[in-house]
């Protein structure tokens, strides 16, 4: 399989023409006709124009994947401390009596259709999941769509700080019958000759896919309405396996991701509870100014309409 995974150069470059291109379209769309007039005079315009949105968007989620990329790159600190660490997480899993992953991976190895499959979902699913989830939000329920795109940047952010200790996959672990089936197929979405080790299979902990798929599955039930929201739990389940028998992850890369998902909620829920009573004392008859990004995204409710 080709990667066609965007550079950290690439991502940043791209990032910064996006959120420069967002930012004229804005400084146009403010010089009008009646720039002159005074602004209670002036028609309502609403917020930014939807192009500018989608551009400040778009360059703000480039920039986190420029990070994530760069994370990588600079996490790179040794193939053997990371190969140490996986072994002692995997000898540390099976002391608790979790279930051996090698087991679920020689479950599925009989069946080549199933093991690509699992390979291609693994390598499309957890962008397209993602940006399908973004796009959703953004056009259908936009009021939903900064806590949404809080959440995305809190929970990514905080796994790769954990990111920068690297910490191998368990396909790597020579002897612990793990089979790389990615590369077994042809289907591997990482660079290098098979057997090498780039920055990338080094940041095996936390699982961002794991944090991604329970991210965008809570994100579905508690905003949409419809009765197929419930696919994403599917999706969330679905991708979880597919970590575990692709021998991309231990069971505590996606457990550690999970406990950090719920940080970044419980972050968002604190920021709510302090913005609240300020918002609560305003002054009564004062004239309404420009509410707070953060303030606004913390006062919107999470769950709508599907």
């Amino acid at each position: 399989m080709q990667n066609l995974t965007l550079s950290w150069q690439t991502a940043g470059g791209a990032s910064a023409v996006l959120l420069a291109a967002s930012y004229a379209v804005r400084r146009a769309a403010a010089v009008r006709p009646d720039a002159h007039r005074p602004a209670a005079d002036r028609p309502a315009t609403g917020r930014a124009p939807a192009a500018a949105a989608v551009l400040r968007e778009a360059g703000t989620l480039l920039a986190l994947f420029a990070l994530w990329q760069l994370a990588g790159h600079l996490s790179l600190m040794g193939a053997d401390h990371a190969l140490d660490r996986a072994r002692r997480i995997h000898r540390a899993e099976l002391a608790l009596g979790l279930p051996d992953e090698a087991s679920w991976q020689r479950a599925v190895l009989p069946y080549p259709w199933l093991v690509k499959a699992a390979n291609y979902y693994y390598a499309v699913l957890h962008f397209g999941a993602m940006i399908a989830l973004l796009l959703w939000v953004f056009l259908r329920h936009r009021r939903r769509y900064a806590w949404v795109r809080t959440t995305v940047v809190l929970v990514t952010a905080a796994c790769l700080l954990v990111q920068f200790v690297p910490v191998a996959p368990p396909r790597m672990l020579p002897g612990s019958g793990f089979v790389d089936v990615a590369v077994q197929y042809g289907q591997s979405v990482y660079g290098g000759p098979v057997g090498g080790v780039v920055a990338d299979e080094l940041s095996a902990m936390p699982s961002v896919h794991v944090a991604w798929c329970v991210l965008v599955a809570v994100a579905v039930v508690r905003i949409s309405r419809s009765r197929w929201r419930w696919l994403a739990v599917l999706h969330a389940a679905a991708t979880v396996a597919v970590v575990v028998v692709t021998a991309n992850h231990f069971w505590a890369d996606g457990i550690v991701a999970v406990a950090l998902l719920l940080l970044a909620y419980a972050v968002q829920a604190g920021a709510a509870a302090l913005l609240r009573p300020r918002a609560a004392g305003a002054v009564p008859g004062a004239a309404p100014g420009p509410v707070a990004p953060a303030a606004e995204a913390a006062q919107q409710p999470v769950a709508g309409r599907g």
